[in-house]
């Protein structure tokens, strides 16, 4: 039989060996969820990794440029594609503004573009897109077609931009509106060589007819007179049609006599009143363009009288800086939907497509005085451009 003593020193060895017991178990559990939880933190780190492989590749194998940009515009990356569209090797592009990617007047303006967003919250572009120019590095301008992304960061916000070069599709449209004006020309001219020279001829010979009832003082001289008049308004009207389809000559004040001839016809023809402003004068020596831009105010013309019920018109053309403007104002009841987007007719998805074919902008909308105003933005055509 133990003593006291002793079985007292027993119990302390036990306790002492059930402690020592106790701890290794307890550091053998801590090591064990210590791995658990490396093990897992090193799977999320490799799904990290992984993901970040993933995006990154698909951003580099995208046809399309991919820019990111900071809130002060400076590049911060840009895949493959955008340097294949640019010219520029990624280290000339990364920590520079944007705008060295757009011709002017677009470079100037762009970081105050961005910076009324920023101001006001106002969208243009970000989270809407359009069609605009860029710019390579040896200076050839190019119609892209731009979407901007905006993503919001604990440090910041940062916009990527995704652009897709449209020139192909942009020299097809050239083409098929190149087409139409063809034909438009070559009715136009039928009209004139034929038609009209025709109609002159019958008037001619009713004149005569008339001329010898009158002299025999018949009672059906009344009724030839009233063929001539009728004749002779055919004739008139088939004049301004032939115009209407060639309209502008070739020369440097092409578009303002058109204009002019637009703004006279529309007058006599529908008695409304209509002024046609151009001061200082504008010379424009690319014909395509001219074109382009009296077919925009012929349709705006045209819509605010059938459609808007106009009774005042004013047609303007000027320029400012690089950009020339056209613009026409009604007194009509307006246009329900002022968006050219948004079903509102063929007729203002036309006048649209017509300013983007020109790498211009259309905007269509209420004006303050009452009516609709209709002002078509275009870049000013290289003085030694002839089409």
């Amino acid at each position: 039989m133990k003593s006291p003593a002793r079985a007292s020193q027993h119990l302390k060895g036990i306790r002492s060996s059930a402690r020592v017991v106790a701890g290794e178990n307890m550091n053998g559990h801590q090591s064990e969820n210590e791995g658990q939880h490396l093990r897992e933190l090193e799977e999320v780190r490799e799904a990290l990794r992984l993901s970040e492989e993933r995006n990154r590749a698909i951003v580099e194998t995208a046809v399309n440029a991919i820019i990111t940009i900071n809130e002060r515009g400076i590049i911060e990356s840009v895949n493959s594609a955008t340097v294949r569209m640019f010219g520029y090797a990624k280290e000339e592009m990364i920590g520079r503004n944007v705008s060295m990617l757009m011709p002017s007047p677009y470079r100037e303006q762009h970081d105050g573009y961005l910076g009324n967003y920023l101001r006001t919250g106002e969208r243009k572009i970000i989270g809407i897109g359009r069609e605009t120019l860029a710019q390579r590095k040896d200076g050839t301008v190019f119609p892209m077609d731009l979407s901007v992304g905006e993503v919001k960061l604990p440090r910041g916000r940062i916009f990527a931009g995704i652009i897709r070069d449209i020139t192909d599709r942009k020299e097809l449209e050239q083409q098929i509106l190149g087409i139409s004006e063809e034909a438009q020309h070559r009715i136009g001219q039928d009209l004139h060589d034929d038609l009209c020279q025709q109609l002159a001829a019958i008037g001619c010979l009713a004149k005569v007819v008339l001329q010898r009832l009158e002299s025999t003082r018949s009672a059906e001289s009344t009724s030839v007179a009233e063929i001539v008049k009728l004749i002779t308004q055919a004739n008139t009207r088939a004049r301004e049609m032939s115009r209407g389809l060639v309209p502008v000559v070739l020369d440097s004040e092409g578009l303002m006599a058109a204009l002019n001839e637009l703004v006279a016809g529309t007058e006599r023809i529908f008695r409304v009143s209509c002024r046609f402003r151009c001061d200082p004068p504008v010379h424009l020596y690319e014909n395509k363009t001219a074109t382009q831009l009296y077919r925009i105010a012929q349709e705006a013309v045209g819509n605010a009288i059938k459609h808007s019920h106009a009774t005042r018109l004013e047609i303007q053309l000027a320029q400012q800086g690089g950009m020339l403007q056209l613009t026409i104002r009604d007194n009509g009841i307006g246009i329900p939907d002022h968006s050219p987007h948004k079903g509102t007719g063929m007729g203002l998805y036309t006048m649209g497509h017509r300013a983007k074919m020109l790498g211009g902008q259309l905007h269509v909308g209420p004006d303050v005085y009452g009516g609709t105003v209709v002002q078509c933005e275009v870049p000013m055509p290289d003085h030694h451009s002839h089409s």
